[in-house]
């Protein structure tokens, strides 16, 4: 059943976007200070809610097409209230900030807290927490809630995926994620370019082989018996140069570091050299030059934007590791160490450390891909899959190792083809059974290395990619959580959703020879929010 929308809703709609934004700071702080109580008292009550659940069956009643649509609006601002309230305030990096203090505060509880480890600085960045709204339809009560049928969510969503706006070539499949059953299918198993959902399968990948802990070094070494000072790039594009590092790996860290040691040895004149032989292969992606992508490097700075922008297309510096190095020489000539312009070279076994930097854990990265959409991360992530699995860091390498790893996971790879970790190359090939796969092993209780998947899957309506969309959808907003992809002719949206009853469905939709990209979104758009009202039994 479709309910109309009421015309006083529809007016109203604007003015509650505004109060939304305006409360959103006050509902957050709120949300943080009660949420212990809140936890306590569900803890003590839910017996005896069990009880009285089990011992009382409710009476039927007559409802109201507007009574349904009072309710439901009622219903969904309070259920996208409590969503940004958890899920927010969110920093200009794409990273909550609300879930990295509260994970700060639980020490070492959190989906991909693992502990911290005995050399680890107290103020070192956390592994980013789970977030426990998104999976709220795996809990023991809600799995004995009936799932959706395949008859109803057939008759809801074949009418929504035939919009002509979805182009020629459309498959979708939806999963509750509780049991893995495949509820909905079309297409399913028709390999389609993805997009940037392409980085679900890298994010997979990446915290699969390298795991959510794993941190990337950035390092300022001196060979022996010379002068010569080599800045050896990890693979890290979140190292940054800015004044306000925000948790990330400072370059000013290093470089101050870096200064103290060798006024130690009394040097304040030296060589400088870069090294960036961890990456092999052509730098360029086969799209070329791109404001989407810089050279993949396995040295840059604030991924060689040319401006303070941290995630969105931007004009990016021809070479990267150069422009990290001019960078680092500035810092260090800054604190009275003169160099001279920098050159590649190549770090030997024999070089002593001076200093190092980390980048924060692998699933705060994975978080921070996932929400802006980051192709440079992406790239970065489908080298370190190589290097973790013995393979070259470059393109090819880096493809062939996911593939491996998902082989490894037991995914169905069958049509799927990678080229690249970002989903920028029209040769991927994924399937939409493929990636509601990866969305339910991400909520697997047995593997909770790959719970950031879903907590870095931006929100509709409030966060990263998804931030500017679901304007004219209220009944989506603050309750899909889902990674966008969009190149020319192709729209595809893959993520998950709790349905009206508390499952928590994964659904993947696919679209290729669009040519409206805005109407094909919204398309795709009203599809998810459908989930999220829906029964369908």
């Amino acid at each position: 059943m479709v309910v109309p929308e009421l015309r006083a809703w529809r007016a109203a709609r604007p003015h509650v976007v505004r109060i939304k934004r305006a409360v959103q700071p006050h509902v957050t702080r709120v949300a943080q200070a009660v949420q212990p109580r809140v936890t306590r008292a569900a803890q003590s009550v839910r017996p005896h809610v069990v009880r009285a659940a089990q011992a009382v069956r409710p009476r039927p009643v007559k409802v109201t097409t507007p009574r349904l649509t009072a309710v439901a609006a009622t219903a969904g601002l309070a259920l996208a209230a409590g969503a940004v309230a958890f899920a927010g305030p969110w920093d200009s990096s794409g990273q909550r900030t609300a879930e990295r203090d509260w994970a700060a505060s639980r020490e070492g509880e959190g989906v991909a807290d693992h502990g911290r480890s005995s050399d680890m600085s107290p103020t070192a960045p956390k592994p980013a927490p789970s977030a426990a709204t998104v999976l709220t339809g795996l809990g023991g009560s809600t799995v004995s809630v009936p799932a959706p049928t395949q008859k109803a969510l057939t008759s809801t969503l074949d009418r929504l995926l035939g919009d002509p706006a979805l182009g020629g070539r459309r498959t979708a499949v939806v999963v509750d994620v509780a049991t893995g059953k495949r509820l909905y299918g079309k297409g399913a198993d028709d390999a389609q370019t993805p997009a940037s959902t392409t980085k679900i399968a890298t994010a997979v990948a990446a915290l699969s082989a390298a795991g959510a802990d794993h941190r990337i070094e950035t390092r300022a070494v001196l060979e022996p018996g010379t002068k010569e000072v080599v800045l050896v790039g990890g693979g890290d594009p979140t190292l940054t140069a800015r004044k306000e590092a925000a948790g990330w790996a400072s370059l000013r860290t290093l470089a101050d570091e870096t200064a103290t040691a060798l006024k130690a040895r009394h040097l304040n004149q030296v060589t400088l050299s870069y090294d960036t032989s961890l990456y092999t292969g052509p730098a360029l992606h086969p799209i070329g030059s791109n404001p989407n992508l810089a050279p993949v490097s396995a040295l840059m700075v604030d991924e060689a934007r040319t401006d303070d922008s941290a995630s969105g297309p931007v004009a990016r510096a021809a070479d990267p590791a150069a422009d990290a190095a001019g960078k680092f020489a500035g810092l260090l000539e800054a604190k009275g160490i003169k160099t001279t312009t920098p050159g590649p070279s190549r770090a030997t076994n024999r070089s002593q450390s001076l200093a190092s930097v980390s980048s924060p854990p692998l699933s705060a990265l994975i978080e921070r891909m996932l929400t802006n959409s980051d192709n440079d991360i992406a790239e970065a992530m489908a080298r370190q899959v190589a290097l973790a699995t013995g393979r070259e860091a470059d393109f090819d390498g880096g493809a062939a190792a996911i593939d491996a790893e998902l082989k490894k996971l037991g995914l169905p790879l069958s049509g799927a083809h990678f080229t690249d970790g970002s989903g920028l190359n029209r040769d991927d090939r994924l399937t939409a059974d493929l990636l509601t796969a990866l969305l339910v092993k991400a909520g697997d209780p047995a593997h909770p290395e790959l719970r950031p998947i879903l907590t870095g899957l931006p929100v509709a309506g409030f966060t990263g990619t998804l931030s500017d969309r679901y304007a004219d959808d209220a009944s989506g907003t603050g309750l899909v959580r889902a990674k966008t992809g969009t190149l020319t002719g192709v729209n595809t949206l893959a993520g998950t959703v709790v349905d009206a009853d508390g499952r928590l469905l994964a659904f993947a939709f696919l679209a290729s020879d669009t040519t409206d990209p805005s109407a094909a979104q919204s398309a795709l758009d009203r599809t998810a929010s459908a989930l999220a009202g829906c029964g369908c039994r």
